[in-house]
């Protein structure tokens, strides 16, 4: 059971990408756990949102705190980014990469424990919450991803979504790093940043607001919504428990990193391209 949720292929990506470590000559303590049966039980706490001490032993996979310590190391390796940067040029290899408009859209979660990053959700009688700021590519690949307070509004995050997204390599010749167009809602309505996107040579598609129904852009702009619910169908996603917001922000780039790795997967075994 314990070698499940993490195949060879994408092993083989993640161990390359972890910290050695040194064992001690002397006094060297208790055997290190096997680093893919470690990555195995946080992929299951992130999927099932059980908390960190009531991981099965059944699994193999250690303690709780093992996972939890491991993780917070890995996150401060930025082992998750670099996972996430790595797929990402694979797809663009498999040519399952649109980069002729990027979506950004915004989530908002509870935050049960408070902690950075956390305030108060304008939307939920003030309750403490974080929001997830998401900027996919055409077909719904998640690009870069923002964790924040709950009450900071949703267009000052779009230049820092953007900034964010990672030069993109896997073919021949320069790699990708601006989109042709960006897409959002009435919450990212700023002449300011319309004109930051012109700057940049980027055609911005943003509704406005106090106008009627009809932008017609929810038949383009639907990817990003699907792509939060693939986000949210990780239980540990859905409502904020850790306290530290670099733990928090670790799973929320695992979990990108784990959307690109399946669509990775389909590219290689269907030849047909998106919509799946």
């Amino acid at each position: 059971m314990a070698r499940q949720l993490v195949d060879d292929e994408l092993w083989e990506i993640v161990q390359s990408l972890l910290p050695v470590q040194q064992r001690r000559t002397t006094h060297p303590g208790r055997k290190r756990l096997d680093e893919r049966r470690v990555l195995t039980g946080i992929l299951f706490v992130l999927q099932s949102g059980l908390p960190w001490d009531m991981l099965p032993q059944e699994m193999g996979c250690g303690s709780g705190m093992t996972c939890w310590r491991r993780a917070s190391d890995w996150q401060k390796a930025g082992v998750w980014e670099k996972l996430h940067h790595i797929l990402l040029a694979k797809l663009r290899n498999a040519d399952r990469l649109d980069f002729s408009r990027v979506i950004a859209d915004s989530s908002s979660v509870r935050a049960v424990h408070m902690g950075e990053k956390a305030g108060p959700n304008p939307t939920d009688r003030r309750k403490a919450g974080s929001k997830h700021h998401l900027v996919v590519d055409a077909n719904g690949t998640p690009l870069n991803v923002i964790l924040t307070g709950a009450n900071p509004h949703d267009s000052t995050q779009l230049t820092p979504l953007l900034d964010g997204v990672p030069a993109i390599a896997g073919r021949r010749g320069r790699p990708l790093r601006k989109p042709r167009c960006v897409q959002a809602d009435r919450a990212y309505d700023c002449e300011r940043y319309r004109l930051i996107l012109q700057q940049r040579g980027i055609h911005p598609q943003l509704a406005k607001r106090c106008t009627g129904h009809g932008s017609h852009l929810g038949v383009t702009r639907w990817v990003v919504e699907r792509t939060f619910a693939w986000l949210h169908r990780f239980r540990r996603l859905r409502v904020r428990y850790e306290r530290r917001a670099d733990m928090h922000e670790g799973f929320l780039r695992l979990g990108c990193a784990v959307i690109c790795w399946r669509t990775l997967r389909k590219a290689w075994h269907d030849p047909f391209p998106f919509p799946f």
